[in-house]
This record gives structure tokens, sequence and C-alpha cells, in this order.
């Protein structure tokens, strides 16, 4: 069994696994690792836990040190020389001539690197750029294009919901959402109603689609045909929360049983929520799973 520390290097960023090297490493404490960009400043959110080799990923780097108050200050500076950088950044944007947002900048600990995320159209040529910041900075620049949930993720703000971004307040990694999942929520497929701030489909479909997909298959799809006390009827709506079936007679009437009182007499070839979308609306709902 090999001993693991959960480092995190932003607030909802991605958890990175590190070899505690012997130090007694607990959770909240500020650490110094070394990753493939150069020292970093982290802290740790995941206490020391043991996992066998079989789960390792990639070799585990070890942790440098716990970081102190010398190191906490020079963590301070750069955050602070960062925010001088990026305006900066954003004035030599603007003489290169560049159509391209810039969303953020950082300095690793040791200021080895200055890394500059941005968000663009397309592709952009920033070599000149490139030269001209190192010009000024005397040190390593890389400049990463980013996507629209990155850009979320970074800026942060309030979702319909009036909550903090999950995004931005504590989703770690991106997860990959589907319209099959917004189908079976029974939610309404118009593409400004089921995307956030960043235009791509909510996150949130994702955290109780394993609990709506159990359920249904647990139910009659719409249209199918069923046997009840009262006779056969047609499923016009299902409801997977509640294990609720609505059923319509040939006289029109509806009425609403628990699954165990219904028995499926032919279920109908389509899908569970056939509800009729046009070719440029489709087209819209796809770009949104992207």
């Amino acid at each position: 069994m090999i001993k693991i520390v959960g480092v995190r290097f932003k607030k909802a960023g991605k958890i990175y696994y590190f070899d505690p090297a012997g130090l007694d490493i607990e959770v909240n404490q500020d650490v110094i690792v070394e990753t493939a960009r150069g020292l970093e400043f982290g802290h740790v959110v995941v206490g020391g836990k043991e996992i066998s080799e079989e789960e390792l990923v990639s070799p585990l780097k070890p942790i440098i040190r716990i970081a102190t108050e010398e190191d906490k200050k020079v963590y301070n500076e750069n955050k602070e020389k960062a925010k001088e950088t990026f305006v900066l950044c954003q004035e030599k944007i603007k003489e290169h001539g560049l159509t391209m947002c810039l969303i953020d900048c950082e300095y690793t600990f040791d200021r080895n690197k200055l890394i500059f995320y941005f968000t663009a159209e397309g592709r952009i040529d920033f070599r000149e750029l490139v030269k001209d910041l190192a010009s000024i900075f005397k040190t390593r620049i890389e400049l990463r294009q980013i996507g629209v949930r990155d850009e979320a993720k970074s800026i942060g703000g309030l979702g319909p919901c009036g909550r903090k971004l999950c995004c931005s307040a504590w989703l770690g990694d991106f997860q990959p959402v589907s319209i099959k999942m917004a189908k079976d929520q029974s939610l309404s497929l118009n593409p400004t109603k089921i995307s956030g701030i960043c235009g791509r489909l909510f996150c949130c479909l994702k955290y109780e689609h394993d609990v709506y997909a159990e359920a249904l298959e647990k139910l009659p799809v719409v249209g199918a045909l069923v046997q009840t006390s009262e006779g056969k009827g047609k499923v016009i709506e299902v409801n997977p929360l509640l294990e609720q079936v609505r059923v319509e007679f040939q006289d029109k009437t509806i009425r609403v049983y628990l699954k165990d009182d219904v028995q499926i007499l032919k279920e109908p070839r389509r899908e569970r929520n056939g509800e009729y979308i046009d070719a440029e609306t489709m087209k819209e709902l796809k770009r949104l799973e992207d």
C-alpha cells in the first residue's frame, strides 16, 4: 500500500495526489510541491490515505515541504504581482491587435513561468506577443487558450438558481453532460432554459441523473399501453421521483397510478420522452453538449 495526500492549487480546482515523503501532513495545511510546471504552492484537501499500487495512474511526486510563513508571503506577493501583469498584458494584446480575451494570469511559485489564460473564436498567432512579454518579464511565457466552461469557472458568477456557479464554488472536474439527461428528467428542451452562463448544458443535470435513470427503468415509457384496475389505457406522463404514471383511457378520462398498480401490455417503439424537436433546435442542443 502507498500513502498519498490530495492537493489543490485553486479554490475549486482539480485534486492532484502526491507522496507525503514521510511528512506529517494534515488537511488544510499549505504545502510546496514540484509539478510539471515547476514549484507550486498548494492546499491539502485530502489527508493521508493508503491506496494500492494498481490504483496509481502515474508515478507520485513527493511533497517538498510544509509551507512556511515565508512561503505564504511569496505566494501572496505572486498573486499581487499577477494583477499588475494582467493589466499590462491586456495593453499589449491591444497593441498587437489580437482578437483574444484575457481571462486570468498566474506565476508559478518560483516565478520560472508566467501563464496567461485567454479565450478566442479560433486559432490566434500570438508568437510576437510572447516575445514582447518575455522581454518585459524576463521569464518563460505560456499562453493557454481555454474553453467557455473554464472561462466561467475562472470568472465566477451566479446561476439561474441564485447560488454561486458550481464550477467556481466547488466542482473540481467537469463531467460530460448530455441532452438525454435533460430528457430523462422531463425538462424543457428549450436551449435557453437548460444552459448556463457558459452557453453549455447545466452541470447540475448530471447530479441526479443516475437516480432518474434508475427510476425510469422501473416505469413504463410514455405511449405504452397498460392494464389498470379500471381497464386498458395509454401512459401520457411519468413521474420517476414519485414512481407514478398518468394514464389516459378511451373516454379521455385521466387517472394517476403507482407503478405497481399498472401492467405493461405493449411499449411503443420510440424514445421515452418522444418530444418532436425541429432540426434547428436539435442542432442548437447538440452544440450545448460540446
